[in-house]
């Protein structure tokens, strides 16, 4: 691969990854496997309390960190409708805390943001530079780490994604194999549009952007295609060979739940594909590949 630079054109050898035992921070570790030129340090609340900016710091020092890769974030879009506070200490102002240092260090940041910072009116794929109107306290917290690290680290790269899914942990993918193993049918919300996430794919994405240099700004990440949760289910009991469960489609409304989900939350890739040379794969493809490690 290409030496890894940052906009200084100092290699990034030392990367700091928050967040570590999440999807995505155990994705990185899959990856970060494979390569011998950087060296990565995965943390995650028992190692590295990122609501703690001195602790931050001494990290950073003590480690000669070029890269924070943050992965931690509070993922519980429903409970941070009443757990507002902790839900802005994680998502906003844990990352504030990361700029901050980085932009003392002079290291790079790259952050993973969401869809949900859209309010899911669109009727085409969002752009980067399309206006932010968060509608739930999870969505409206994710803006604001955003916009603190782009007002205090310049050299930081954030990458908003959407309906994230992994080998590891606890998410749709699973739950709908689970459930579909259980249950003899099954009701999905067919009326909100997006695009699944494999998280390796994202973490392969990250891993290209460090070894090809921080060109600073917002970028969006998901897989290729598009389909509805009811879509999404279909193929997951396909490929996973569930077939004695009966999928109903299910209106929103027929779903409800404490935040407010977008109906429409489909990312354009193009920026990030033209920026880093990134092959984005099919949704398909993608879903296919982690239900066969599963």
């Amino acid at each position: 691969m290409e030496e890894c630079l940052n906009s200084n054109n100092r290699m990034l050898k030392n990367i700091l990854v928050t967040g570590a035992n999440g999807q995505l921070g155990n994705e990185m570790r899959v990856v970060a496997a494979m390569q011998t030129d950087v060296v990565y340090h995965f943390t995650d609340v028992a190692e590295l309390d990122i609501c703690d900016q001195e602790a931050i710091e001494r990290f950073v020092v003590e480690h000669a960190i070029d890269c924070i890769v943050n992965c931690a974030a509070y993922t519980n879009v429903n409970k941070a409708e009443e757990d507002t506070e902790l839900c802005d200490k994680l998502n906003h102002q844990a990352p504030a805390n990361l700029a901050r240092v980085a932009a003392k260090h002079d290291a790079a940041l790259i952050h993973v943001s969401t869809d949900y910072v859209f309010n899911g009116q669109h009727y085409k794929p969002y752009c980067e530079d399309d206006e932010t109107c968060p509608n739930s306290v999870y969505g409206a917290t994710k803006l604001a780490g955003e916009e603190a690290i782009t007002a205090i680290c310049p050299n930081s790269v954030i990458i908003r994604t959407a309906w994230l899914y992994s080998t590891f942990g606890n998410n749709f993918v699973k739950t709908m194999l689970r459930l579909g193993a259980e249950r003899d049918e099954l009701g999905v919300v067919f009326d909100q549009v997006g695009t699944p996430t494999y998280a390796r794919d994202l973490a392969r994405a990250i891993q290209c952007i460090i070894y090809k240099g921080i060109v600073p700004g917002i970028y969006h990440y998901s897989n290729e295609g598009v389909c509805s949760w009811y879509d999404f289910t279909k193929m997951i009991f396909a490929l996973g060979g569930i077939t004695t469960c009966a999928l109903k489609p299910l209106h929103t409304e027929e779903y409800p739940t404490p935040a407010a989900r977008p109906h429409y939350s489909v990312l354009d890739k193009t920026k990030i594909k033209q920026t880093y040379d990134i092959e984005v794969p099919y949704w398909v493809d993608s879903l296919r590949e982690c239900i066969g490690s599963l």
